[in-house]
């Protein structure tokens, strides 16, 4: 049993030592205080007893954001796109805990950060998806989990986490016509990711890995065998092997080709060889997970300005001197909004599952039938509803004529 040693400090406090054992023939010491002698022997038992369950008591001040951190370096061979969701739900994390001793956060410290992310999501103001809280729960679960597999703390408190079954489901949708021709219409830095990844369906990952050569303008192809990926810390361009689903040539509609024609002349004029990244930073080279999500940012706004609509706070704004920030009243367009769009695109020019499977880069079919099913219930909708106004004139104002025949 590890014993302790009492001594009195000049700041009136009880300090008392508990024998912890030998460490590499050393004898070590965990010291605690309390203002009274009842207080430090019963801080001691409360070591002791943690001794007792195997627990590492000279961790017991770690940081949340330690172990984060370590949590985020078992995630290094994940794909670039996954490496980005965790990265950016364990900053977040460290925002709210970071500071907090692992030993000392409780369930509801977990709980009451969760609630305020589900009640508005900082990046649009709207309430978070059930989607985007489940992964954020997972994270925390996960980076607990970790403190307790290595004996820092006894149970996991994030596993008490709950999510509201009010919160929305994600609405992961195709851009309208409207939102398209936003994209192809609007001038930015970020129109040339944003059309590469709406006209032909392409990752982020696999978007920022391209280069000229991969785009053959004259087959109207885009070659896709690498994408972006994590190296000791580092973006890297990994190339894909050809048992690889995603390794694939997609066929590329004559809007893209055009837009991409006009893109590459630029580039070419201005000095750049044909192996340059198509969607680079500024230097050229590429793009870090904050210089995209800068860039991305900066877009939406542009976006948002354009096309958004002024609410009654943005017209007080206007009348202020300066450049004033608008309330976002656009979607919140994702990579994921365009690549799903590029695939409504395809259901609705009639291409097979199959081809759309390539197109795609899908491990497996059932994720592209997946995607057709939930459009066939989509467009059967429109359809009936479309039929409904031919056979009901009146209330839809058009002419029927199926009288007339």
């Amino acid at each position: 049993m590890p014993k302790k040693r009492n001594a009195e400090r000049a700041d009136g406090r009880i300090a008392v030592q508990v024998y912890l054992g030998r460490v590499d023939g050393k004898r070590r010491y965990k010291t605690v205080y309390g203002q009274t002698q009842k207080e430090a022997n019963k801080k001691a038992e409360q070591i002791k007893l943690a001794i007792g369950k195997g627990l590492d008591v000279t961790a017991e001040r770690d940081t949340f954001r330690q172990w984060a951190d370590r949590f985020l370096q078992t995630k290094a061979g994940v794909s670039y796109g996954q490496y980005t969701n965790y990265k950016g739900a364990v900053d977040w994390w460290k925002g709210e805990l970071g500071s907090a001793q692992i030993g000392k956060l409780r369930a509801q410290d977990f709980q009451d950060s969760l609630d305020r992310y589900a009640g508005a999501n900082p990046t649009t103001g709207r309430p978070t998806a059930k989607r985007t809280l489940n992964f954020r729960r997972s994270v925390a679960r996960q980076i607990m989990q970790l403190a307790v597999n290595n004996r820092v703390i006894e149970y996991n408190p994030a596993d008490a986490v709950e999510i509201s079954s009010s919160a929305p489901q994600e609405h992961r949708r195709a851009l309208t016509d409207e939102e398209q021709q936003w994209i192809v219409n609007t001038p930015h830095r970020a129109r040339r990711a944003a059309m590469i990844m709406m006209y032909s369906g392409v990752r982020r990952g696999e978007m920022l890995a391209l280069t000229w050569l991969d785009a053959d303008l004259k087959n109207k192809t885009i070659r896709v065998d690498k994408s972006v990926a994590r190296k000791n810390g580092h973006l890297v361009i990994k190339h894909m092997t050809k048992t690889e689903a995603g390794m694939r040539v997609i066929d590329i509609p004559q809007k893209l080709v055009d837009y991409l024609a006009d893109e590459r002349k630029k580039d070419f004029a201005s000095g750049a060889a044909i192996n340059k990244l198509i969607v680079a930073n500024v230097h050229g080279g590429l793009m870090s997970d904050n210089g995209w999500r800068a860039l991305w940012k900066s877009y939406m706004s542009t976006l948002n300005i354009r096309y958004g609509k002024r609410t009654l706070n943005d017209k007080k704004k206007m009348k202020k001197p300066g450049r004033q920030k608008f309330d976002m009243t656009i979607p919140p367009i994702t990579a994921h909004w365009l690549r799903h769009t590029f695939a409504t695109l395809l259901y609705l020019a009639g291409v097979d599952v199959l081809t759309a499977k390539d197109q795609l880069g899908h491990a497996d079919i059932k994720t592209t039938l997946a995607i057709y099913t939930h459009l066939d219930k989509i467009y059967k909708r429109k359809s009936m509803a479309k039929l409904d106004d031919y056979l009901n004139p009146k209330k839809s104002g058009c002419k029927s004529n199926a009288s007339q025949e």
